[in-house]
C-alpha cells in the first residue's frame, strides 16, 4: 500500500521505493508518538507527506518516466498555461501546511470524497472543506495579482 501510494504520486519507481523506505524509517523514529489505532490511514498519510515533500524538494526538475502525468502535461503545455500551472503548484506546495497539501492531493488527484479524506487525515468533513477553501482562496489571490 505504501509503495503503491508513493508510485502514484512520484511516478519514478526508484524515487517511490526511497520514499517508501523513508516512510517506514519515520514510523520507527516516531513510534512512541504515533496513534496506531488506524495503521492503514497512518501509513497512507505518512507516505503522502513524504512523497509531497520529495516533490517540493525536487522543485521543477523533470520526473523521469512520467508518461502522461500531470507534470508531463504541464511541461508540454503552451507557455502561458505552464506559467499558470507552476503558480498553482507553487501555492499548493509552499504556502500551505502538510495536511492541506495531503488533502489537496487526495481530493483532487486521487478523487477521494471529503469524507474519505477526513477519515485518512483525522479531521472532520467541515475541516477538510475549510482547508480546501483556504487553498482556493490562495489560488484566487494569485490570479488577482
Amino acid at each position: 500500500m505504501v509503495l503503491r501510494r508513493c508510485r502514484r504520486l512520484l511516478v519514478d519507481d526508484e524515487d517511490a521505493v526511497e520514499a517508501m523506505q523513508e516512510t517506514f524509517v519515520r514510523v520507527l523514529e516516531h513510534d512512541a508518538r504515533l496513534d496506531a489505532r488506524a495503521p492503514s490511514s497512518l501509513l497512507w498519510t505518512m507516505a503522502t507527506r513524504v512523497a509531497l515533500n520529495r516533490i517540493r524538494a525536487r522543485g521543477s526538475r523533470p520526473t523521469p518516466g512520467a508518461d502522461h502525468s500531470l507534470v508531463d502535461r504541464i511541461a508540454t503545455a503552451p507557455l502561458e498555461d505552464q506559467l499558470f500551472a507552476r503558480r498553482v503548484l507553487a501555492a499548493v506546495f509552499r504556502e500551505h501546511d502538510d495536511t492541506t497539501r495531503a488533502i489537496a492531493v487526495m481530493h483532487h488527484v486521487d478523487g477521494m470524497t471529503h469524507q474519505q479524506v477526513a477519515d485518512v487525515v483525522g479531521l472532520s468533513v467541515s475541516g477538510v472543506r475549510w482547508k480546501l477553501r483556504q487553498l482556493r482562496a490562495t489560488l484566487q489571490e494569485g490570479d488577482d495579482e
